[in-house]
């Protein structure tokens, strides 16, 4: 009886003997041979990224740099939200905030036009045929201006009235020397205070039920004449917090007028300085 079994191309006798069957080859995949079995394939680039990435590696030098940059900005987070709070304009109302920026614009358009009249002078006497007498003429305008300032020479012009009335007795010096400071800020050109004419020397001390200016006593209620420009001086004295609330606040009311003359005439003798010299001497 013959056998009908036939031989599988490739396999031998003996492999048909043992039974055992040839396994093929598998091809090479395009990026390379195959992995050998039971090992991991190695990984693709977004996984090696990946890994790079993740979990994070810190070291202690970067550590204490972030710790660093935290602390920082907490820091700077307090002092922005401290300085919004303390802020004095933090409760204005719009209106308010309104007129204190025009009160801004105002200052800042006076220093331009001194700015301005200045170098005018300086135009007129590098222009002038006769500069002996441009100058002379200059000079004497300046010295009637420093009078001015200094108080030796009575003014007019246009500014406010402002009365002080304190009955209860609650003022006190430093708040006469707020609202002369402000006053100053805002541009005004001549104080007189109850009869006292204000100057860069001028100091206000407390004295029993009234007050002391330049030793001389005063007593409610305080009149305070000043030349200037009103829509300057009359706002800055009515801000939020100011002049007006700080001393209504005392119980003390304020008045205050616009006028188109304002008549300073009391007078300060001139004081020769003891130690200061002119450095162009």
């Amino acid at each position: 009886m013959s056998d009908d079994r036939t031989t599988p191309p490739g396999r031998g006798p003996e492999e048909e003997r043992n039974g055992a069957a040839a396994v093929p080859e598998e091809p090479a995949g395009p990026s390379g041979p195959a992995a050998p079995a039971g090992e991991r394939p190695s990984p693709g680039g977004r996984e090696r990224l990946i890994r790079g990435l993740w979990p994070p590696r810190v070291n202690r030098n970067q550590l204490t740099v972030a710790l660093l940059l935290f602390v920082l900005g907490l820091g700077l987070a307090i002092q922005v939200r401290s300085t919004s709070e303390n802020s004095p304009l933090r409760g204005a109302r719009q209106e308010d905030l309104v007129r204190i920026l025009d009160e801004l614009d105002s200052r800042t358009q006076r220093l331009e036009e001194e700015r301005g009249k200045l170098e005018n002078q300086k135009s007129e006497l590098e222009n002038s045929s006769d500069q002996a007498e441009e100058a002379r003429r200059q000079t004497e305008e300046r010295a009637r201006q420093l009078g001015v300032l200094a108080g030796t020479v009575a003014a007019e012009g246009p500014g406010i009235r402002m009365t002080v009335n304190d009955a209860a007795g609650t003022v006190e010096a430093h708040m006469l020397l707020d609202a002369i400071q402000e006053l100053r800020a805002a541009g005004a050109e001549a104080i007189e205070v109850n009869g006292v004419r204000v100057v860069t020397s001028t100091h206000f001390t407390d004295s029993g039920a009234g007050i002391r200016i330049d030793g001389r006593k005063v007593a409610s209620p305080y009149r305070f004449e000043v030349i200037g420009m009103p829509q300057d001086l009359e706002p800055a004295l009515n801000i939020p917090g100011g002049v007006v609330q700080s001393l209504e606040k005392e119980q003390a009311t304020v008045s205050i007028t616009r006028s188109e003359k304002i008549v300073v005439d009391a007078l300060r003798s001139a004081k020769r300085p003891d130690y200061a010299q002119s450095s162009s001497q």
